[in-house]
């Protein structure tokens, strides 16, 4: 036990420096924090390895934030948008996850060898699915830093983000159901035919919407009877972990799922934002950190051929032309310019720790091999780096809307925290 405390001291450390490094760097604090793991441990100082105590908090880490972005979820905001953003938003998933499975398949073929073995049509599924998270965080920070997080493009770049994030976690819900398989926390995810995913998610969402009804209002009550006190967000916390713990148990939901519908029920609460910033606490300080450590740390370089780095290459293009080419086509459609449509489509090219968690998951439930995480963190870094440049390009020229111009859209110039 006394080692867990050592453990635990380097990744909090390396976390840290490493992330102020990748801060600087123009970068996200979550990339730094990878690369700190990759550091410290296997691939390189061997300084730590991912144990059961660390997959344990790894766990609880994903959670919580899943649950922060829940809370951070504005339903108001999404309902203003309209059509464009949510068909910006399907766009956004299902190209990539059609570019994402045609591309595996086409590696396999190529290079039968590298098929992870077991059912690769189910792979190839998951491979798109990684594919079609965006990270409204990143794009959140880098359209407020041009001036233009308010404009009619910037809010519908960032409805359409998080309308993705809920439809991807969907899309991974029904694609870990027909996999099957057992996680790391000891979850039984039985395989099932289609049809029975489809009833399950059903049931569950019937079920969220019923507790979620109930909940929120006994929540209003609590907020009205003892606001900004913090017994409020111990039993938003109680919560999560009871609709992380059913959704997984009862219905062979992914817990984060449940953790996310925990955050979507009290995003509405006047103590929401009281809620979000305390849970950042516990995630900034020791759930987060470890969570994205531990994707680093358990990274070798064992398996790693010029295939896999052809593979990754490959992945990345394809992750990030999905996007640009299905999100900026929809939006063309509904009448923008091509340049503006090539913003939509350039500002849902970032990802983030949404497809960091979907491919954690694959891993837990032994979709995706460790190896190809790889492709997963290069996809974060380019596009983290890129986008932002290329947004600044894009906007080059314009005027920024001035506060009173779009003062009905919903987008507020709070940005989520890094962890």
């Amino acid at each position: 036990m006394v080692d867990c405390f050592k453990n635990l001291a380097i990744i909090l450390i390396s976390a840290k420096l490493m992330g102020l490094l990748a801060k600087k760097c123009k970068a996200p604090q979550v990339v730094g924090q990878i690369l700190a793991g990759l550091i410290i441990g296997q691939a390189v100082l061997g300084l730590v390895a991912a144990d059961s105590f660390i997959k344990t908090l790894a766990e609880i880490g994903v959670v919580i934030l899943m649950f922060s972005a829940g809370l951070e979820t504005n339903l108001r905001d999404l309902l203003k948008t309209g059509p464009v953003a949510l068909c910006v938003a399907l766009a956004g998933v299902l190209v990539p996850l059609g570019g994402g499975f045609l591309m595996y398949n086409i590696y396999c073929s190529i290079n039968p060898d590298a098929a992870m073995g077991g059912n690769v049509f189910n792979q190839a599924l998951f491979i798109g699915t990684i594919m079609t998270a965006t990270s409204v965080s990143i794009t959140v920070q880098a359209l407020r830093e041009l001036g233009h997080l308010k404009s009619r493009i910037g809010t519908t770049i960032v409805s359409a983000a998080i309308i993705d994030d809920v439809i991807g976690i969907i899309v991974l819900t029904v694609v870990i159901g027909i996999e099957g398989g057992k996680d790391d926390s000891g979850f039984a995810i039985t395989g099932q035919p289609i049809a029975d995913v489809f009833i399950k998610t059903g049931l569950f969402i019937a079920f969220s919407f019923g507790v979620g009804f109930l909940m929120y209002f006994l929540f209003k009550f609590l907020d009205k009877k003892f606001y900004h006190q913090r017994r409020i967000p111990i039993f938003g916390l109680v919560l999560c972990f009871l609709m992380a713990y059913c959704a997984e148990t009862f219905f062979g939901i992914a817990d984060i799922t449940g953790a996310y519908v925990a955050g979507i029920i009290l995003c509405n609460l006047r103590d929401a934002e009281y809620i979000a910033g305390k849970m950042d606490i516990s995630s900034y300080m020791l759930f987060g950190p470890v969570f994205f450590a531990s994707i680093g740390l358990n990274i070798t370089f064992d398996g790693f051929t010029l295939d896999l780095l052809w593979f990754s290459l490959a992945f990345v293009v394809v992750a990030l032309a999905g996007k640009v080419i299905g999100c900026g086509l929809v939006s063309k459609a509904f009448g923008n310019s091509w340049k503006d449509s090539l913003k939509i489509g350039v500002g849902m090219m970032t990802r983030g720790e949404v497809a960091l968690i979907v491919a954690n998951k694959g891993l837990a439930v032994g979709m995706v091999e460790q190896r190809y995480f790889l492709a997963v963190i290069l996809l974060i870094v380019v596009s983290s780096i890129s986008v932002p440049i290329l947004l600044k390009l894009l906007f080059k020229g314009e005027k920024t809307p001035g506060d009173g111009e779009h003062p009905d859209h919903g987008v507020t110039d709070e940005v989520p925290a890094e962890y």
